[in-house]
């Protein structure tokens, strides 16, 4: 199961996919969870999630966390699938419960009430491209996949046994 999680190709356009999604999520979940970049910070979020949105605080924790911690693990390419899930239910239910009322369209022009859901289904697209094919080339995932789970004669066999173009794949 573990190795299903981590198994993914040498696709550059896989870590673009993975890099990116990371850095927006990890910019959005410091906000929430640091208050860095003008983010209201933990207790801020917690707050304004619980008390205006009406999400029980449990739920509003695993938003937060989802954010900053799935971030980092996009990154990092580690454990990028379970990242990007979590990624994609903020995003399900952030559609769900603020912004599929205000249409598609982002608010460029201050015109509608809030924001529609166009950039968020652009987010669903990436996690479901990471959900689907894994983390990439230059992934923790792709790392600890070829180290793990190589046995040879019952033995374990390290990266540097084997022969080149195993490791080049």
């Amino acid at each position: 199961m573990v190795r299903k999680l981590l198994n993914t190709g040498n696709d550059l356009s896989l870590t673009m996919v993975r890099v990116v999604l990371g850095m927006v999520f990890f910019a959005h979940g410091a906000q929430k969870m640091l208050g860095w970049f003008g983010g209201d910070g933990f207790s801020g979020s917690m707050g304004f999630f619980t008390q205006k949105l009406g999400i029980p605080p449990t739920l509003a924790f695993l938003a937060i966390a989802a954010e900053f911690f799935g971030g980092l693990g996009l990154l990092a390419g580690l454990l990028s699938r379970v990242a990007a899930l979590g990624i994609a239910c903020n995003m399900i239910v952030a559609i769900a419960m603020v912004h599929a009322q205000n249409g598609f369209f982002m608010n460029w022009f201050g015109k509608q009430p809030g924001e529609g859901i166009e950039y968020h289904l652009l987010v669903l697209a990436l996690a479901l491209t990471i959900m689907v094919r894994g983390a990439g080339a230059f992934s923790l995932d792709r790392l600890l996949f070829r180290v793990t789970g190589r046995k040879t004669s019952g033995s374990f066999q390290s990266p540097g046994n084997l022969p080149s173009k195993e490791i080049a794949a």
